[in-house]
Protein backbone atom coordinates (compact mmCIF):
# COMPACT_ATOMS: atom_id res chain seq x y z
CA UNK A 1 0.00 0.00 0.00
CA UNK A 2 1.23 3.69 -0.75
CA UNK A 3 -1.12 5.49 1.70
CA UNK A 4 0.90 6.40 5.03
CA UNK A 5 0.54 8.77 7.78
CA UNK A 6 2.70 12.48 8.50
CA UNK A 7 2.90 13.82 11.86
CA UNK A 8 3.18 17.22 10.61
CA UNK A 9 4.88 20.18 11.92
CA UNK A 10 3.08 23.72 10.92
CA UNK A 11 3.99 27.14 11.53
CA UNK A 12 2.39 29.94 10.53
CA UNK A 13 4.35 33.43 10.69
CA UNK A 14 2.43 36.63 9.91
CA UNK A 15 4.78 38.85 9.04
CA UNK A 16 2.74 42.44 8.69
CA UNK A 17 1.42 44.63 9.65
CA UNK A 18 1.12 43.09 13.25
CA UNK A 19 3.79 40.39 13.49
CA UNK A 20 2.63 37.38 14.64
CA UNK A 21 3.79 33.72 15.04
CA UNK A 22 2.10 30.10 15.99
CA UNK A 23 3.24 26.53 16.06
CA UNK A 24 1.05 23.68 16.28
CA UNK A 25 1.42 19.55 15.20
CA UNK A 26 -1.32 17.56 13.20
CA UNK A 27 -1.40 14.63 12.25
CA UNK A 28 -2.08 14.50 8.36
CA UNK A 29 -2.76 10.86 5.98
CA UNK A 30 -1.52 10.43 2.90
CA UNK A 31 -4.71 8.33 0.92
CA UNK A 32 -4.21 6.82 -2.11
CA UNK A 33 -7.87 6.95 -3.84
CA UNK A 34 -7.61 3.25 -5.05
CA UNK A 35 -6.92 2.01 -1.29
CA UNK A 36 -9.54 3.53 0.75
CA UNK A 37 -11.56 0.17 0.98
CA UNK A 38 -8.56 -1.69 1.09
CA UNK A 39 -7.33 0.44 4.41
CA UNK A 40 -10.68 -0.15 5.78
CA UNK A 41 -10.71 -3.98 5.57
CA UNK A 42 -6.75 -3.82 7.00
CA UNK A 43 -6.99 -1.79 9.88
CA UNK A 44 -9.14 -1.99 12.88
CA UNK A 45 -8.64 1.44 13.99
CA UNK A 46 -9.56 3.27 10.10
CA UNK A 47 -12.96 3.62 8.67
CA UNK A 48 -14.28 5.05 5.44
CA UNK A 49 -17.54 6.63 6.05
CA UNK A 50 -18.77 5.66 9.32
CA UNK A 51 -17.44 6.71 13.17
CA UNK A 52 -14.03 4.73 14.53
CA UNK A 53 -10.95 6.52 16.18
CA UNK A 54 -9.68 7.45 12.72
CA UNK A 55 -11.89 7.87 9.56
CA UNK A 56 -12.39 9.61 6.55
CA UNK A 57 -15.54 11.19 4.84
CA UNK A 58 -16.07 12.53 1.31
CA UNK A 59 -18.07 14.87 2.69
CA UNK A 60 -15.64 16.45 4.18
CA UNK A 61 -13.83 17.07 0.64
CA UNK A 62 -14.94 18.07 -2.29
CA UNK A 63 -18.88 19.90 -2.72
CA UNK A 64 -19.23 18.77 0.86
CA UNK A 65 -22.29 17.04 2.66
CA UNK A 66 -25.05 18.24 0.14
CA UNK A 67 -23.25 16.17 -3.02
CA UNK A 68 -20.20 14.13 -1.50
CA UNK A 69 -20.53 12.44 -4.80
CA UNK A 70 -17.65 10.60 -6.36
CA UNK A 71 -14.24 12.41 -5.19
CA UNK A 72 -12.38 12.00 -8.28
CA UNK A 73 -15.33 12.72 -10.57
CA UNK A 74 -15.10 15.87 -8.61
CA UNK A 75 -11.80 16.28 -8.81
CA UNK A 76 -11.48 15.85 -12.55
CA UNK A 77 -14.29 18.85 -13.17
CA UNK A 78 -12.51 21.27 -10.80
CA UNK A 79 -9.52 20.45 -12.82
CA UNK A 80 -11.14 21.13 -16.36
CA UNK A 81 -12.87 24.38 -14.43
CA UNK A 82 -8.84 25.54 -13.94
CA UNK A 83 -8.55 24.98 -17.90
CA UNK A 84 -6.42 21.66 -17.04
CA UNK A 85 -6.70 18.24 -18.67
CA UNK A 86 -7.25 15.84 -15.92
CA UNK A 87 -4.34 13.89 -15.95
CA UNK A 88 -5.87 10.35 -15.88
CA UNK A 89 -4.08 8.19 -13.09
CA UNK A 90 -3.91 7.55 -9.45
CA UNK A 91 -4.86 10.28 -7.13
CA UNK A 92 -3.66 10.92 -3.46
CA UNK A 93 -5.36 13.18 -1.27
CA UNK A 94 -3.06 14.95 2.04
CA UNK A 95 -5.79 15.64 4.61
CA UNK A 96 -6.50 15.54 8.49
CA UNK A 97 -8.37 11.89 8.98
CA UNK A 98 -12.05 12.42 11.59
CA UNK A 99 -10.55 12.04 15.09
CA UNK A 100 -12.74 10.92 17.35
CA UNK A 101 -15.30 11.73 14.70
CA UNK A 102 -14.21 15.20 14.36
CA UNK A 103 -12.16 17.17 11.77
CA UNK A 104 -11.33 20.74 10.29
CA UNK A 105 -9.23 20.88 7.13
CA UNK A 106 -7.90 24.18 6.71
CA UNK A 107 -6.16 23.14 3.58
CA UNK A 108 -6.15 19.30 1.87
CA UNK A 109 -3.72 19.10 -1.03
CA UNK A 110 -4.93 16.65 -4.04
CA UNK A 111 -1.81 14.77 -6.26
CA UNK A 112 -3.28 13.71 -9.82
CA UNK A 113 -1.29 11.61 -11.67
CA UNK A 114 -0.53 10.24 -14.83
CA UNK A 115 -1.27 6.30 -15.76
CA UNK A 116 2.56 6.45 -15.82
CA UNK A 117 2.48 7.68 -12.07
CA UNK A 118 4.30 11.35 -12.94
CA UNK A 119 2.68 13.85 -11.57
CA UNK A 120 -0.13 15.95 -14.20
CA UNK A 121 -1.63 18.12 -11.40
CA UNK A 122 -2.22 19.90 -8.20
CA UNK A 123 -5.49 20.88 -6.86
CA UNK A 124 -5.13 22.82 -3.30
CA UNK A 125 -8.52 22.51 -1.60
CA UNK A 126 -8.95 25.46 0.99
CA UNK A 127 -11.61 25.94 3.85
CA UNK A 128 -12.26 28.89 5.84
CA UNK A 129 -14.13 29.07 9.09
CA UNK A 130 -17.23 31.00 7.48
CA UNK A 131 -18.24 27.83 5.86
CA UNK A 132 -16.89 28.79 2.33
CA UNK A 133 -14.60 26.55 0.25
CA UNK A 134 -12.35 27.26 -3.00
CA UNK A 135 -9.29 25.01 -5.00
CA UNK A 136 -6.52 26.47 -6.54
CA UNK A 137 -5.35 24.53 -9.11
CA UNK A 138 -1.86 23.86 -10.99
CA UNK A 139 -1.02 21.47 -14.30
CA UNK A 140 2.81 20.07 -13.42
CA UNK A 141 4.90 19.28 -16.15
CA UNK A 142 8.10 18.96 -14.03
CA UNK A 143 8.38 15.82 -12.25
CA UNK A 144 10.78 17.25 -9.79
CA UNK A 145 10.52 16.81 -6.16
CA UNK A 146 10.45 20.89 -5.92
CA UNK A 147 7.37 22.88 -7.22
CA UNK A 148 6.88 26.52 -7.02
CA UNK A 149 3.91 28.43 -8.74
CA UNK A 150 1.56 30.94 -8.04
CA UNK A 151 -1.84 32.44 -8.04
CA UNK A 152 -4.07 35.36 -7.56
CA UNK A 153 -6.16 35.16 -4.35
CA UNK A 154 -9.77 34.81 -4.90
CA UNK A 155 -10.58 32.95 -1.34
CA UNK A 156 -11.71 35.12 2.13
CA UNK A 157 -9.71 33.16 5.04
CA UNK A 158 -8.30 34.68 7.25
CA UNK A 159 -10.67 38.01 8.46
CA UNK A 160 -7.46 39.81 9.34
CA UNK A 161 -5.68 39.84 6.07
CA UNK A 162 -6.60 41.81 2.70
CA UNK A 163 -8.26 40.41 -0.66
CA UNK A 164 -5.31 42.14 -2.67
CA UNK A 165 -2.53 39.50 -2.67
CA UNK A 166 -1.23 36.55 -4.35
CA UNK A 167 -0.07 33.00 -2.81
CA UNK A 168 3.05 31.66 -3.66
CA UNK A 169 3.20 27.83 -3.31
CA UNK A 170 6.26 25.98 -2.48
CA UNK A 171 6.09 22.20 -2.34
CA UNK A 172 8.73 19.44 -1.93
CA UNK A 173 6.96 15.79 -2.46
CA UNK A 174 7.99 12.88 -0.76
CA UNK A 175 10.38 10.59 -2.82
CA UNK A 176 8.19 7.81 -3.69
CA UNK A 177 7.30 4.95 -0.72
CA UNK A 178 10.78 5.51 0.76
CA UNK A 179 10.69 5.15 4.73
CA UNK A 180 11.11 8.85 6.67
CA UNK A 181 10.62 10.67 2.82
CA UNK A 182 9.63 14.11 3.60
CA UNK A 183 6.68 16.04 2.75
CA UNK A 184 6.93 20.26 2.91
CA UNK A 185 4.80 22.62 1.64
CA UNK A 186 5.34 26.88 2.36
CA UNK A 187 2.47 28.77 1.13
CA UNK A 188 3.15 32.82 1.15
CA UNK A 189 0.76 35.68 1.15
CA UNK A 190 1.88 38.84 -0.38
CA UNK A 191 1.17 42.34 -2.01
CA UNK A 192 4.00 42.47 -4.36
CA UNK A 193 6.03 43.99 -2.43
CA UNK A 194 6.56 42.14 0.64
CA UNK A 195 5.07 38.61 2.03
CA UNK A 196 2.74 39.68 4.33
CA UNK A 197 2.12 36.03 5.77
CA UNK A 198 4.12 32.37 5.37
CA UNK A 199 2.41 28.57 6.52
CA UNK A 200 4.89 26.40 6.39
CA UNK A 201 3.97 22.64 6.97
CA UNK A 202 6.08 19.86 7.28
CA UNK A 203 6.71 15.76 8.17
CA UNK A 204 7.86 12.11 7.48
CA UNK A 205 6.42 9.69 6.03
CA UNK A 206 5.54 6.92 8.12
CA UNK A 207 3.27 3.33 8.25
CA UNK A 208 -0.43 3.79 7.93
CA UNK A 209 -1.06 1.24 11.21
CA UNK A 210 -3.19 0.51 13.45
CA UNK A 211 -0.54 0.96 15.83
CA UNK A 212 0.75 4.59 14.59
CA UNK A 213 -3.42 5.52 14.67
CA UNK A 214 -3.86 3.98 17.76
CA UNK A 215 -0.58 6.48 18.90
CA UNK A 216 -2.00 9.47 17.21
CA UNK A 217 -5.52 8.75 18.07
CA UNK A 218 -4.40 8.95 21.84
CA UNK A 219 -2.30 11.96 21.02
CA UNK A 220 -5.08 14.17 19.37
CA UNK A 221 -8.21 12.98 20.33
CA UNK A 222 -9.86 16.23 19.60
CA UNK A 223 -7.44 17.17 16.56
CA UNK A 224 -10.43 18.80 14.48
CA UNK A 225 -11.81 21.22 17.09
CA UNK A 226 -8.38 22.07 18.55
CA UNK A 227 -7.52 23.31 15.38
CA UNK A 228 -11.13 25.16 14.91
CA UNK A 229 -10.60 26.59 18.42
CA UNK A 230 -6.99 27.30 18.19
CA UNK A 231 -7.79 29.51 14.70
CA UNK A 232 -10.27 31.46 16.73
CA UNK A 233 -7.98 32.01 19.67
CA UNK A 234 -5.06 33.29 17.17
CA UNK A 235 -7.66 35.77 15.76
CA UNK A 236 -8.53 36.92 19.09
CA UNK A 237 -4.95 37.71 19.72
CA UNK A 238 -4.66 39.59 16.41
CA UNK A 239 -7.46 41.60 16.89
CA UNK A 240 -6.22 42.96 20.36
CA UNK A 241 -3.15 43.47 18.55
CA UNK A 242 -4.79 46.18 16.27
CA UNK A 243 -5.01 44.07 13.31
CA UNK A 244 -7.63 45.16 10.81
CA UNK A 245 -10.56 43.89 9.98
CA UNK A 246 -11.51 43.11 6.36
CA UNK A 247 -15.23 41.73 6.22
CA UNK A 248 -15.78 38.45 4.42
CA UNK A 249 -16.92 39.41 0.61
CA UNK A 250 -19.31 37.70 -1.83
CA UNK A 251 -18.06 34.36 -2.96
CA UNK A 252 -16.14 34.03 -6.20
CA UNK A 253 -17.50 33.25 -9.29
CA UNK A 254 -15.99 30.25 -10.04
CA UNK A 255 -15.58 27.28 -7.48
CA UNK A 256 -11.18 26.88 -8.79
CA UNK A 257 -8.54 29.18 -9.53
CA UNK A 258 -5.73 28.66 -11.77
CA UNK A 259 -2.26 28.91 -10.29
CA UNK A 260 1.26 29.07 -12.49
CA UNK A 261 4.66 28.87 -12.72
CA UNK A 262 6.32 32.06 -11.71
CA UNK A 263 3.09 34.01 -12.62
CA UNK A 264 4.11 36.96 -9.93
CA UNK A 265 7.80 37.84 -10.80
CA UNK A 266 7.36 40.45 -7.78
CA UNK A 267 9.25 39.72 -4.56
CA UNK A 268 7.95 37.58 -1.85
CA UNK A 269 9.87 38.70 1.14
CA UNK A 270 10.22 40.03 4.70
Amino acid sequence: MRSALYDMAVVHHRLHPQPHRLRRGVTMLWLELDELDLLARRLRLFSVGRRNLVSFHAEDHGAGANDPGDLRAWLESQLVLAGIAPPGGSIALLCMPRLAGGAFNPISTWFCHRPDGTLGALLYEVRNTFGGRHAYAVGVDSDGPHLRHDAEKRFHVSPFMPMRMGYRFDLIRPDGDAPDARLTLSIAGGDGERTLIRAVMTGRRQPLTDRALLRHGLRRPMQGLAVLGGIHLEAARLWRKGARFHPNPAPPASPVTQAFPGAFPGPFHG
